[in-house]
């Protein structure tokens, strides 16, 4: 059984991150934000990870989005933003990236994610749907979502 857990922000999980080979836009975005909050231990981490032995071996991001600004699920409601999915190379192909996903999936809200190049066969495995594009919501995004039971997309 694979333990999902919430990453604490301080500056061993910073090292870790630096381990990810993906540099990117959001990628990037991901190491500022957490450096960003490195001022407690105990501040709400929005990272969370798998860990094999004591090296991270897989990461997400995962931000709660207020039901205000919700332009993607009828009823309008929070949900959540999964950012940057990544499984370290040599650990792939383990479930690691499917008990991320599904560790989302548990927290009952909608998600709303971006895909990189190559992985949307997974996304699309693990049940998530194209919206129908809106220029001006999405901005050159082509956002995947997922629905929770009783929820569709908003029109």
């Amino acid at each position: 059984m694979v333990k999902v857990e919430k990453l604490k922000i301080n500056y061993k999980t910073l090292e870790e991150f630096k381990k990810f080979k993906e540099y990117g836009h959001q990628e990037l975005s991901m190491l500022e934000d957490l450096e960003a909050n490195i001022v407690e231990n105990d501040s709400d981490s929005p990272f969370y990870g798998i860990y094999f032995g004591d090296k991270l071996v897989a990461r997400m991001s995962l931000y709660q989005v207020k039901k205000q600004f919700d332009r993607y699920f009828e009823p309008s409601q929070d949900y959540l933003e999964l950012w940057k999915l990544e499984v370290l190379p040599d650990y792939q192909g383990n479930g690691y990236g499917t008990a991320l996903v599904e560790f989302a999936k548990s927290l009952g809200l909608p998600i709303k994610t971006n895909p990189r190049i190559k992985s949307q066969e997974f996304w699309e495995k693990m049940g998530f749907t194209p919206v129908h594009y809106d220029v001006e919501r999405d901005r050159g995004e082509n956002p995947l979502v997922w629905y929770p039971a009783g929820v569709t997309e908003q029109v």
